[in-house]
């Protein structure tokens, strides 16, 4: 979109908070760079230049502005609506895969060589992949610097700098600041913490934003010990690089106020990467209840509570274990199923805020479970210990980069899988914003009501006017049923 410079111009003068993310606005006098909805009095159109990302405006000499604070802006969502090795790159580097793996580990992954994805990302977002890390890992700090009383030089390693050094550099050319200079200014306007060794934050999201759904549904189906709504907020262990951690998540009017603790420092990019992931909070609702609300059937749906998003995960292997665990049972048989897999093979944490009691089991945990012991079918087993076994093994990989297609066809490859499982993985785990659940049984119940096709190839078809967010139809059509995953707890 940077290049439609009419287009941005118009977004700029208008304070567009949807483009928020979409691209950033350099204005060429005070070698600022800012967010389309910046407060402050739009610069005359000559001093405004376009780039698509905040690492292109820090590579072109820019530092962000103070006022809007640009680097803390929605992603794009086209990382999310696409699969090709540049959304895929975007996924990784969001993940924290270069500050880990390098640039020759990102490549790897994606099965490219090092000089093509860095000619790839330089001609789509003005910007390489260690350029648009180092953005990342500025904005990591920030963070950090704000919101913890973590000395300076922990908090420039748990970033991902290599030396306190390029910490300093980076922090002062990107926000015109020392590191000590940002602390005292957060000091002076926000309030601390109440938790020693709590990280709070606001995820911020294109609006609207239906929490009913989205909150409604993780609570829902949430495994006791890992999961559990309290106070108004979803909360969660989570599983991470270098340690473990838990998350609490609660909706405002413009934001998600984000409450993480965290055994190890250095998992805050991962952290708040696949929280916003969890959420599906870089989706621009605006465009998927446009191309929605053009079917007379379902526009009465997007109308009544728009800005509905994807309920996904924080992490792809266990969000497969629990889809087959769900497979033809009820939502409370599935979550009876998994908090037995958790008690017996997870490993135990302490919650001084809550309830929760252990991260969810890995496939290398589960993959010495004795199929006996499962209260499953015999078939069940069977698809579950294939999973399992190709989880821990390395021969299926589940993670926001994965391709979706060939994600698909491996898993109906697997014994057991239908194209229920298959797509619903797709979906929630992977991020398919295309993915389409034409046998469920709630769906084809909304169907019924609505008066749609009830065959799944006839749904199959008139949903094609709905591509590429049939995922989100989905979300429209499951409120038809009155279910909890569409009410918020009390």
């Amino acid at each position: 979109m940077h290049t439609d410079t009419e287009r941005c111009v118009r977004a700029v003068q208008s304070k567009d908070s949807r483009f928020d993310g979409w691209f950033f606005t350099a204005v060429l006098t005070t070698r600022i760079y800012c967010r389309p909805s910046c407060p402050v009095v739009p610069p005359k159109v000559e001093n405004m230049t376009f780039y698509p990302s905040a690492a292109a405006c820090q590579q072109a000499g820019f530092r962000a502005c103070k006022r809007c604070r640009p680097d803390t802006s929605p992603g794009s969502p086209e990382w999310n609506a696409r699969a090709d090795s540049v959304a895929r790159a975007m996924r990784l580097i969001r993940d924290g895969v270069v500050d880990r793996e390098g640039v020759p580990g990102l490549a790897a992954r994606l099965g490219y060589s090092a000089r093509q994805i860095e000619r790839q990302l330089l001609a789509e977002l003005g910007a390489g992949p260690l350029a648009l890390a180092r953005a990342q890992r500025a904005q990591t700090a920030r963070l950090l610097i704000e919101t913890t009383g973590l000395p300076m030089a922990e908090v420039a390693f748990a970033a991902g700098f290599s030396s306190i050094r390029t910490f300093n550099d980076t922090v002062r050319e990107v926000f015109a600041l020392a590191p000590g200079e940002l602390r005292s200014r957060a000091a002076r306007s926000a309030t601390p913490s109440p938790t020693p060794g709590v990280i709070a934050l606001r995820l911020p999201y294109r609006a609207p934003l239906n929490p009913t759904n989205l909150f409604g549904h993780l609570a829902a189906t949430a495994v006791p010990g890992v999961e559990e709504w309290r106070d108004g907020a979803y909360r969660r262990t989570l599983t991470l690089r270098y340690g473990h951690g838990t998350v609490a998540l609660s909706p405002h009017p413009d934001h998600i106020v984000c409450r993480l603790s965290l055994t190890d420092p250095r998992d805050l990019t991962l952290a708040i990467s696949r929280c916003r992931w969890l959420l599906d909070l870089d989706a621009d609702p605006v465009a998927v209840d446009e191309q929605l609300r053009a079917d007379p059937l379902l526009a009465p749906l997007v109308d009544k509570a728009p800005g509905r998003r994807v309920p996904r995960t924080v992490d792809g292997a266990e969000f497969a274990v629990r889809a087959v665990l769900g497979q033809q049972v009820s939502t409370a048989a599935a979550r009876t199923h998994a908090a037995r897999l958790v008690t017996a093979h997870g490993l135990p944490v302490d919650d001084p805020e809550g309830g929760l009691t252990h991260l969810f089991p890995t496939p290398e945990a589960l993959a010495a479970l004795d199929p006996e012991q499962l209260a499953l079918p015999r078939s069940r087993r069977t698809t579950l210990t294939t999973l399992v076994g190709a989880l821990a093994d390395g021969t299926l990989r589940l993670g926001t980069d994965t391709d979706w297609e060939k994600a698909r066809a491996e898993l109906t490859a697997l014994p057991g899988f239908g194209p229920w499982t298959v797509e619903v993985i797709t979906m929630r785990a992977l991020g398919d914003p295309d993915a389409f659940l034409p046998t469920d049984l709630g769906i084809r119940r909304a169907a019924g009501q609505l008066g749609l096709p009830s065959t799944p190839a006839a749904l199959t078809a008139r949903a094609a006017a709905w591509r590429p967010w049939r995922a989100y139809a989905v979300q429209y059509l499951w409120t038809v049923d009155d279910h909890p995953i569409n009410h918020l707890p009390a």
